[in-house]
């Protein structure tokens, strides 16, 4: 019993308890030496060899974190070793490490895994385990395959066979770790599929893992047939589920009492969450009984516990006319007795729950199914549940112009029923739509997947379509009468959209007539649903006419974003005096300061329009998902600091002043920062800088960290020094020794380019290669000639690239100062 209890101990640390305490340890990092040292002690490591951090590989250190707990209590020690600081030769030198992790055992290298394979906590768990108990744990893809392990295990072992969807699964985990326990006492089998599945009369298509019980082993008075009598566990695989059923396969097959059901104990430990099956036995039928009930028993494997009662004994009070009974784990003290004409009637008290069981469980997974990617992996979740669209207006080709033309503003989706983003989207849309009930916008959407002609109406279409084919799903059009369409390009969530729709309402320019059409647009929000946010503003102060068509044309472009006003004749000439304007002019009032700036006429509403841009951003913004593309379509190098999330009073102050600091350097720089935009990163409401950090320079810095990328003249990352102070004078001195070329780059930017893997990967470089070859007419027997020649060529090429690929990816010499390349978001 002891050793029991033992395995049910471990077996629920790695089920739970291990899980949430794994979340709070520090994953280690070794020096080389650490490294040598604990390798020729010969304990087992997995170990990753860290050279840059990219966000794909700063989610598997997060993961691999979380397992060093996990794996601690199988005597597995779990480290990173990072080769930015310490060299290990043969790990750190050589590209294949930079995709693999490690395990090390008896003092040198067991086995490699792709960090493909090695995910997340629970893949990491599973194959570190897998490829310890190898010799422990068999794959079988055939029944012949099957049989022969039977065959080897008859009279000795038992078999616990498992079938998992897929390996690095939580139930492949729980496997391995009950592997790991009961590994000396079974025989465990894995399979993932194949023909051996049929054999066992599972569908191929289940997603639902199973395990069995093969009774191989020879008990007293049984003959074990050709194949082992099997029992399918009929709960979902879990490590304590799996503990709970290898427990039960243990229990005596038929237990004899000689007392009332009533009076028998209700199971005890590890049996008490078993239902109890009772018949009862005459003396005169004694051994035909207990065959009986070894049949039921068999039958019942894995569902209940069989007991025959013996009515011979004076303590018995059953009556006759009862022949079974049973008694529930919910109701451990109450039994119900039957009268049983059939052994076929027990199996049902139990099958019919457990088929429901399994109906419930079969429907939760359809509900749970989850997709690599997380928004086609919400719309899949809710596929069953299409929002309501009853406050939209369903646009098709035969009311499309008809409705357009009915309402000022029209807001058009166009989407796709099978498009995970169009279909997330949608339900913002309608979010948006049920607040503007009582406007007059018309919310309407188009499903491009049925009204193809409508979507891809080309120029020239008779009657005509106000915008051209659309391409990308979801698009928003705002639709006006008379008027070309305008775009939605801002963030698809249910905020920005009505902000964009709200702000898109007035016109574009507002025309000022009076002081008081003056004093409104500057103060006012354009709509009470605005209340709260401060939109930005420009004023066009023009008096000729070509200066008011340029600035219209600029208004239009900024419709939805800022809001734009015009001034003309006197009442222009009156505000220009009483605010020492030269007209004409162009004044903006970002909502970030009080004051406006004043801005020339340009000769293009494109130089106007860049201007205008640059005038509204912030000369030190805080940088978010949602303005980073505004801050890089200026092109200019960024001056980025990064800081952490506060954790009180003082942090948050700590982090004020070094946003304080950057402000001085803007301030201080003057002109020199010209060629720089200063902005900051707050980590804890921005938390995918901190990949972006770390693909920068190869690891994860101490915070605060200040870095200069993208820079005009090239793919160079700078780190302003860790170990001094970020002062505004000290930066700019960093930012001319940077000029002047004697700051050394701390990372380097990759290339934006997707090359194939290898060379005879590019398949569109050898379609466009044989393109010319398909256009000349051949005979029959010059194309079957040319077809054996250039088969031949491919396979010397193939070769050939093969030989050049392991060249190019042989160990090269280290780049000196750690010029790291990484993937750009």
């Amino acid at each position: 019993m002891m050793w029991m209890c033992i395995a049910v101990f471990l077996l629920w640390m790695k089920s739970g308890g291990c899980t949430e305490k794994a979340n709070t340890s520090d994953l280690m990092e070794y020096t080389a030496a650490d490294f040598y040292e604990k390798l020729h002690s010969g304990k087992m490591m997995f170990i990753y060899f860290e050279h840059q951090v990219t966000p794909t590989i700063s989610l598997f250190l997060v993961e691999l974190e979380k397992s060093v707990d996990a794996l601690q209590d199988y005597g597995i020690l779990v480290g990173k070793v990072n080769c930015n600081k310490e060299l290990v030769h043969a790990y750190c030198t050589e590209e294949r490490v930079l995709h693999t992790a490690f395990l090390f055992r008896g003092g040198k290298e067991f086995l490699g895994f792709d960090l493909d394979t090695v995910f997340d906590v629970n893949s990491i768990v599973s194959e570190v385990l897998f490829a310890i108990l190898r010799e422990e744990v068999k794959y079988v893809h055939t029944d012949t395959d099957l049989l022969a392990m039977e065959k080897a295990a008859r009279g000795k072992k038992d078999i616990v066979l498992g079938y998992v969807r897929s390996l690095g699964t939580q139930e492949h985990r729980s496997m391995m770790e009950t592997a790991y326990v009961y590994g000396s006492k079974y025989q465990f089998i894995l399979i993932t599929g194949g023909p051996v599945l049929k054999h066992l009369g599972v569908n191929e298509l289940s997603h639902s893992s199973r395990v069995w019980f093969l009774h191989c082993r020879v008990d007293s008075g049984f003959v074990i047939p050709m194949t082992c009598p099997l029992t399918l566990m009929r709960k979902p695989l879990s490590t304590l589920s799996l503990h709970s059923f290898l427990q039960l396969m243990e229990a005596p097959l038929v237990s004899e009492v000689y007392t009332d059901p009533s009076s028998v104990q209700p199971p005890q430990f590890p049996y008490q969450q078993t239902p109890q099956v009772f018949l009862f036995s005459r003396p005169t039928t004694a051994h035909l009984d207990l065959a009986t009930a070894t049949t039921l028993a068999w039958r019942l494997r894995g569902l209940a516990l069989l007991l025959l009662v013996h009515r011979q004994s004076p303590a018995v009070k059953t009556p006759d006319e009862y022949n079974a009974a049973y008694r529930l784990p919910e109701k451990s003290l109450e039994v119900k007795y039957l009268t049983l004409n059939d052994l076929d009637e027990v199996l049902e008290l139990f099958t019919n729950q457990e088929k429901e069981e399994e109906d419930e469980e079969e429907d939760e997974e359809e509900s749970d199914g989850h997709l690599d990617d997380e928004i086609a992996a919400s719309v899949y979740e809710n596929r069953g549940n299409l929002p309501d669209m009853d406050s939209i207006t369903q646009l098709t080709s035969d009311n499309f112009h008809t409705a357009v033309a009915q309402s000022s503003l029209t807001v058009a989706l166009f989407y796709l029923k099978w498009d995970a983003a169009s279909m997330a989207f949608l339900s913002s849309f309608i979010d948006v739509a049920e607040g503007l009930t009582d406007s007059e916008v018309q919310m309407s959407a188009v499903d491009c997947g049925e009204w193809t002609d409508l979507c891809a109406a080309q120029p020239g279409s008779f009657p005509p379509i106000p915008f051209q084919p659309i391409t990308a799903f979801p698009s928003v059009l705002l639709l006006r009468p008379h008027e070309s369409p305008q775009y939605y390009r801002g963030m698809l969530g249910t905020e920005a959209l009505h902000r964009f729709i709200m702000l898109s309402q007035p016109a574009s320019p507002v025309l000022l007539t009076t002081q008081e059409d003056l004093t409104s647009f500057l103060q006012e929000v354009p709509h009470t649903e605005l209340e709260g946010y401060t939109p930005d503003r420009v004023l066009g102060l023009l008096e000729t006419h070509r200066g008011v068509l340029l600035f219209t044309e600029v208004a239009k472009s900024l419709r939805g974003e800022v809001l734009t006003g015009l001034l003309t004749d006197g009442i222009a000439e009156k505000w220009a005096a009483e605010h020492a304007v030269d007209l004409p002019a162009v004044v903006v009032f970002p909502s970030w300061r009080t004051h406006p700036s004043t801005l020339p006429v340009s000769n293009s509403a494109e130089e106007l329009l860049s201007h205008i841009n640059t005038a509204l951003l912030h000369p030190l913004p805080e940088l978010t998902v949602e303005n980073l593309p505004s801050v890089l379509s200026l092109g200019k190098a960024l001056l980025l600091l990064f800081v952490g999330e506060e954790e009180d009073e003082f942090g948050r102050k700590q982090n004020q002043a070094l946003v304080e600091e950057m402000r001085g350097v803007v301030e201080l720089g003057g002109r020199r920062m010209e060629p720089y935009q200063a902005c900051w990163i707050h980590l804890g409401r921005t938390p995918a800088g901190m990949s972006v950090l770390g693909s920068y320079l190869g690891s994860m810095p101490p915070l605060p960290a200040l870095v200069l990328t993208h820079l005009p003249s090239g793919g160079e990352i700078y780190q302003y020094p860790p170990n001094m102070p970020i002062g505004a004078p000290s930066v700019l001195q960093w930012l001319q020794r940077i000029e002047d070329g004697t700051e050394s780059p701390a990372g380097l930017l990759a290339e934006d380019s997707w090359p194939p893997s290898v060379k005879f990967y590019d398949f569109l470089k050898i379609m466009d290669m044989q393109e010319p070859n398909s256009a000349q007419q051949q005979t029959p027997e010059e194309e079957e000639e040319e077809e054996e020649e250039e088969a031949d060529e491919k396979e010397v090429n193939m070769e050939e690239d093969v030989l050049e690929e392991a060249t190019d990816s042989s160990p090269s010499s280290p780049t000196p100062n750690n010029k790291n390349p990484h993937s750009e978001l």
